[in-house]
């Protein structure tokens, strides 16, 4: 069996004396045998567990082994900050072996990619969308570039299989398989998910089944602690209220510590950092609507400072080193299980010390979304990494893609580009000819090219926006001077205000001097405190899952999560419990008349289920209601026959749900589908055929009378 002799033994030189390690980790170590024979696989680890070097040390040495030459390994990330932060560490590995590591993405100057063309390095640092620039580019002999390819590593690969990105990574790997003209070795690198082999399976695409695989996870395998006992970290619960009082809170706790600030929205994150500055707390900020320059500062001068706060979106969330951490703190919860795992292995890296996260509740919403994500998260529940159903946007970018990679590709031949991978191949048949119809394509003599309508959406700049799988809404880029401090949405600057312009940006405000409407730019200085922040959002919010919207119902029927509260969390526990005391059974659902008469039926069964029984019970339904976690409004008048009848047949003519348009417009590449496909895509997303089972095998409570 293969160990850390089967390593190069100059790699092992180095992990001994130059990196001072007595030995690797268990991980490290159990992944040398699958990847040295080839095999796919994907390793799992904590935050912080060794997965780079757990992957990069066996390739290295098989590299040297098998003479490998050219570009001949892929490292691909769903972030270009996470990239920046791993080069210099791969750059050092593969320099000892006298090899080379290079970036490119698309803050990666023109010089540097000419460089990387001319001298190709042995690994390559990218991501799914400048690695398909690649292939479609024509300044790329791609089919010379990738000559070497043997392997390809797919880091943080759970964040890219539950979205489009990983429907986009997984179409983009086929084509460049067939580049190649070999299988290409997968190696994926994960946080801990609830279903590895499913991910593993999912990563090899075509190959599932036919190539050898396997999950490394060590750490599930090490004895566990009593599943009565919660897992170990010191996590608290506390209620603040507001913004307001969480700064207070975040200000006068752990003076002296380094405080990595989680928030679930990018305007929470201004408000919050600008609060903790008012209050003399050094804080930096981070999110996707700051500019590189900005967020590259802020985590610079975090990794560097010690008494400090930084605030964040999930950007942070992913392995970006921001130094050494001592404390998570996270306003309301994050929308997983899975999130609050990365999240909490930020901390408890230095050895002695646990890991560890102090929950902030915002409002009654918040506390009893944190205490049911506790609830199973002591249970050692994660969710399933499920890839979007029915990806037909992208088979339709990926078929205009092809066109544009190959110039001319047969119309009966461009199924095999993708190796019968799911959705990509016969089911895709439909939407090639509306691309063709819609002139999208156009047809000649048996070929399919690139025709004027797909020219007209997406040639500008050279076809740059038909890389991109996910739709950002439009922004205005707000400058002072030359510097750009990052992107605001337009709404603040065309709403009817009195008095100065102010907006809210890099935690700081600024007063709006100017807007160049056309270039999409406004220019500003700074103020006083006033401003405002807003980013609007595309697409519909999915809500909480069956699984996290049932644990909130068992918070409310008594159930404490395993976790330090404070006297403030039981108190507004005891509040919220005694709130919805007529909204909760532990016996099935509840029908139940509202303050303000509604019917309302409470099934703490999360958005998508709920969105699913309203669809399927639309003669008991209020029409076009807007779908929440718990409850489904009826009709004023509901009748007992009329519901028995509903819910009898329900189970066998489940409806996917309706879809807003506004939605349908938010999903890239739906104007290249038929519109009832596009809608249909969408529906089978907003869809939970099994939650909406589960609801309708329960009982139901009738609080209120009906006819």
């Amino acid at each position: 069996m293969s160990g850390v002799d089967d390593l190069d033994p100059v790699l092992v030189h180095h992990i001994v004396n130059t990196l001072g390690w007595p030995g690797l980790r268990p991980l490290q170590e159990e992944s040398i045998a699958p990847l040295m024979a080839g095999h796919d696989a994907v390793l799992l680890a904590p935050t912080a567990g060794g997965k780079t070097e757990a992957a990069s040390f066996p390739l290295l040495s098989r590299m040297t082994a098998e003479r490998w030459s050219g570009t001949s390994v892929l490292y691909v990330c769903p972030l270009k900050a996470l990239l920046n932060n791993l080069l210099p560490r791969l750059e050092t590995y593969t320099a000892w072996l006298g090899r080379s590591a290079a970036l490119w993405h698309g803050d990666v100057g023109a010089g540097q990619r000419k460089r990387i063309l001319a001298q190709r390095p042995d690994v390559l640092l990218t991501t799914p969308e400048s690695l398909e620039a690649m292939l479609v580019s024509a300044n790329v002999d791609h089919a010379s570039f990738f000559a070497g390819l043997r392997t390809i590593v797919v880091d943080e690969v759970h964040a890219f299989a539950g979205d489009d990105r990983g429907w986009h990574l997984l179409a983009v790997l086929e084509r460049l398989q067939r580049v190649v003209g070999r299988p290409v070795q997968r190696v994926g690198l994960s946080a801990t998910v609830g279903n590895p082999d499913e991910l593993l399976g999912w990563l090899q695409g075509s190959g599932a089944g036919k190539r050898p695989a396997r999950v490394v996870a060590p750490h599930l395998s090490e004895t566990q602690s009593p599943s009565s006992a919660p897992p170990p970290g010191d996590i608290q619960l506390d209620y603040v209220g507001s913004v307001d009082n969480a700064a207070t809170v975040i200000a006068s706790l752990h003076q002296g510590e380094k405080r990595l600030v989680f928030c679930e929205s990018r305007r929470l994150v201004e408000e919050l950092g600008e609060k903790l500055r008012f209050k003399g707390v050094t804080t930096f900020l981070s999110h996707a609507s700051l500019s590189v320059d900005e967020r590259r500062r802020a985590e610079q001068a975090f990794a560097e400072a010690r008494d400090c706060v930084i605030v964040s979106t999930s950007t942070l969330e992913l392995g970006i080193d921001v130094g050494d951490l001592d404390r998570v703190i996270q306003l309301d919860a994050p929308t997983t299980v899975a999130s609050f795992l990365q999240r909490l292995g930020r901390t408890g890296r230095r050895q002695g010390t646990p890991r560890n996260c102090l929950f902030l509740a915002l409002d009654e919403n918040g506390l009893l979304g944190a205490a049911g994500l506790l609830l199973q998260w002591s249970r050692g529940w994660v969710e399933p990494v499920v890839a979007p159903p029915e990806p037909r946007h992208i088979v339709a970018q990926q078929v205009l893609a092809l066109c544009l990679q190959e110039h001319r590709v047969g119309d009966r031949l461009w199924s095999e580009w993708w190796n019968g991978l799911g959705p990509f191949g016969q089911p895709a048949e439909p939407i090639v000819r509306h691309l063709v119809d819609e002139g999208y394509l156009d047809r000649d003599g048996g070929m399919l090219f690139i025709g004027p309508e797909a020219e007209r959406r997406f040639g500008h700049r050279h076809f740059m926006n038909l890389t991109a799988v996910f739709t950002a809404p439009p922004q205005f880029t707000v400058l002072q001077g030359r510097r750009e401090i990052g992107r605001t949405d337009p709404d603040l600057l065309t709403e009817q205000i009195e008095g100065p312009r102010k907006l809210l940006l890099a935690g700081r405000s600024w007063l709006v001097t100017y807007i160049d409407w056309q270039r999409k730019r406004c220019f500003v200085e700074p103020v006083d405190g006033g401003g405002r922040a807003k980013w609007s959002s595309v697409g519909f919010a999915l809500g909480s899952s069956f699984e996290l919207a049932r644990a909130v119902r068992e918070v409310l029927l008594g159930a404490d999560p395993p976790v330090a509260l404070t006297k403030r969390a039981v108190v507004s526990l005891a509040e919220a419990r005694e709130h919805f005391l007529e909204e909760v059974h532990p016996g099935g659902t509840l029908i139940a008349r509202g303050s303000g008469g509604y019917v309302k039926w409470w099934t703490w069964a999360g958005h998508r289920t709920n969105a699913t029984l309203a669809a399927t019970l639309g003669t008991v339904v209020t029409p076009a209601q807007r779908v929440n976690d718990c409850w489904i409004r009826l009709r004023e008048d509901l009748t007992q026959q009329a519901w028995k009848q509903a819910v009898a047949e329900a189970p066998e003519q489940l409806c996917l749900p309706d879809v807003d348009e506004r939605a349908v417009r938010g999903l890239k590449f739906a104007d290249a589908l038929p519109p009832r496909l596009a809608q249909a895509t969408l529906a089978a997303r907003l869809a939970d055929f099994d939650g909406a089972r589960a609801v309708l095998e329960e009982p139901v409570r009738f609080v209120t009378d009906l006819r």
